[in-house]
């Protein structure tokens, strides 16, 4: 959510700026704009919508210079709107930002009894004329004074107009990096911004202030001022890898990505045949000893770790529980030192799961964190972390980071068992490769691509659909509803099947749509009872089942079948039909697949 991207160099400052932003218009935006040290002084340009409408004002109005800072904006305080976009300032001061000023409305009515008047609702517009309250010549020491003043989280991209050439940041809770070219220095909220140009970056620690020099020479120091020397980190991404490939979207791209991203993600874990953690950092034994397993995590990795909370209480008979991350710390959680905390997040920056991370270590609890980006905020700060191999994700709507993210849960579920002495080698490894077979498997789901844009085109039209499935294909079922809702804007629900007489059948009235998931053999008697009690009420059924599954036709209108599988990872495969069918309406009703209206990508505040 939310991008920052600064320069200095020698560059035409406007065309890396928006170079840069353009590459992070994937994490979701309603504004952007620049501000560039141009004719002697502060020059900014921004407006409401899509980065291209900057770009052609400032094709229409150039701005030369080598040395500016730009954002993409997500609303948080103020409707999106020119006035409200990124860049804020005064004559003195240019400031960008990512993350939520807290108290703004106390630090507003103190600036204001000073003189300050204010022109949006932002409270970015608080965080730059606080700056400029503070500045008397020296950078440091006005950011150092500044952000003692400030509660909330914020990552700052910061111009002086008598420092030309010079770009600032700091941060606190929101990402931040700093990236080192030939002769020019960048400013970054995501790596992804300048993979064009260098792949060699310093990640920011909370308070840390970066400053780049003009001629790109980078220094990272305290708030006091005391010099940081910071590790040189290499990306592992390249622009290539960001590309679409010949696919029509990214979304679509990633949907098939996912075979070899589960392969990467799972494979080096495994050695002779059974899970390991240990190149993780993870000795053997560890979970011994753990009572109870407590996962957090929001959207899409929340239903991940549903699946996970099935599988790990199968095979190892601990107890283990899922939590929205935002609602988490706020029900003052029952924690204790033998518990595991894990927390699932694609970007390793979401803001409430950052915080149920936070809370947990400061119980005393361990933390185990499953995260796709290296250097996270995430994954520097939790105890344990189990990357996730799926590469850069661009689309909104995640798809691959979710299948990677129940592969290692998987793993994780049959090495817990192991050390809990509920199941022997043998047996584990007989999950292993019962958990090897389904990924190769996931090649054949791939396979339902047609058959899902058919069924598209009778899902186009309608605008309410209901999702039902027993046991482990409930979690499908919802994370199948959200993808549909996500991307094609289309009101769908996801109820457990069994429930449906509880009150939601009444719901159930002629040509309305079902998706019923029954990939689960052991449930699928009581499963088909439920579909034909929706049948009966006029019900239009869409259902997914095994290949061999024996089912009269009187039970569905349409079907698709995937490969035989045993129960306990068949929403391995059970999920893909979901996203194509997701993707396919979506394309079909004209909606911006990969960057749906009113989400972003990283959710960096709460």
């Amino acid at each position: 959510m939310c991008g920052i991207v600064g320069y200095s160099g020698v560059k035409n400052a406007v065309r890396v700026l928006l170079e840069g932003l353009s590459a992070l218009e994937y994490r979701g935006y309603d504004s952007a704009g620049v501000s560039v040290f141009s004719d002697g002084g502060l020059k900014t340009v921004k407006a409401a919508g899509r980065l291209a409408v900057v770009a052609e004002q400032l094709s229409a109005h150039p701005l030369p210079g080598c040395c500016g800072i730009g954002h993409t904006r997500w609303a948080t305080h103020g409707e999106p709107s020119d006035a409200n976009a990124h860049p804020h300032g005064t004559a003195r001061v240019s400031l960008v930002h990512n993350g939520i000023i807290e108290n703004y409305a106390e630090l507003k009515t103190e600036l204001s009894a000073k003189g300050y008047s204010f022109e949006t609702q932002t409270d970015t517009e608080v965080a730059a004329k606080l700056l400029d309250s503070c500045y008397r010549g020296d950078p440091i020491a006005a950011i150092r004074e500044a952000c003692a003043q400030m509660e909330g989280s914020y990552a700052f991209g910061i111009l002086f107009a008598d420092r030309p050439g010079e770009v600032y940041g700091t941060r606190l809770n929101s990402p931040l990096l700093a990236a080192v070219g030939q002769g020019e220095g960048f400013l970054a909220s995501d790596i992804s911004a300048v993979l064009q140009y260098t792949k060699q970056y310093y990640t920011l620690e909370h308070g840390e202030i970066v400053k780049i020099s003009p001629d790109g020479a980078i220094s990272v120091c305290t708030m006091d001022g005391a010099p940081v020397q910071k590790e040189l980190l290499t990306a592992q991404w390249d622009v290539e890898q960001a590309q679409k490939n010949g696919y029509e979207h990214f979304m679509r791209k990633e949907i098939f990505e996912q075979p070899t991203a589960l392969y990467n993600t799972v494979h080096p874990r495994i050695i002779k045949g059974l899970p390991d953690f240990t190149h993780d950092g993870i000795a053997p034994g560890f979970f011994k000893n753990i009572t109870r397993i407590q996962m957090v995590a929001c959207g899409t990795a929340s239903y991940a770790g549903f699946i996970g909370k099935n599988v790990i209480e199968k095979l190892a008979r601990v107890p283990a529980e899922v939590d929205i991350a935002s609602e988490f710390r706020y029900r003052d959680p029952i924690l204790d030192p033998t518990q595991l905390v894990v927390v699932i997040s694609q970007s390793g920056e979401t803001a409430d799961t950052l915080a149920a991370l936070r809370l947990a270590k400061k119980q005393g609890v361990k933390t185990l964190a499953i995260v796709n980006v290296a250097g996270s905020t995430i994954a520097r700060e939790a105890d344990i972390v189990l990357y996730t191999y799926a590469g850069p994700e661009i689309a909104v709507a995640s798809t691959k980071a979710y299948s990677v993210q129940t592969g290692v849960l998987y793993l994780l579920a049959i090495r817990i068992a192991m050390e809990k002495g509920r199941i022997d080698e043998g047996q584990a490894a007989g999950y292993v490769a019962g958990l090897l077979k389904a990924i190769e498997m996931t090649n054949d789901a791939l396979k339902t691509d047609e058959k899902t844009k058919e069924l598209a085109s009778i899902l186009k039209n309608i605008e309410d659909l209901f999702f039902i499935g027993r046991g482990a294909d409930f979690p499908l079922c919802r994370e199948g509803s959200l993808k549909l809702k996500e991307i094609s804007y289309i009101h769908s629900e996801a109820y457990e099947a069994g429930e449906l007489k509880h009150g939601t059948i009444s719901l159930i009235t002629d040509g309305v749509p079902v998706i019923a998931i029954a990939t689960q053999t052991s449930l699928l008697p009581k499963t088909i009872s439920n579909i034909k009690e929706t049948r009966a009420r006029g019900a239009q059924i869409i259902l997914i089942c095994k290949q061999s599954d024996e089912i009269g036709d009187d039970v569905y209108d349409h079907i698709i079948r995937l490969p035989d599988l045993d129960d306990l990872f068949a929403p391995i495969l059970g999920v893909i039909p979901l996203q194509l069918m997701a993707y396919h309406t979506a394309v079909a009703r004209g909606c911006d697949v990969d960057k749906p209206r009113n989400l972003a990508k990283s959710v960096t505040v709460e």
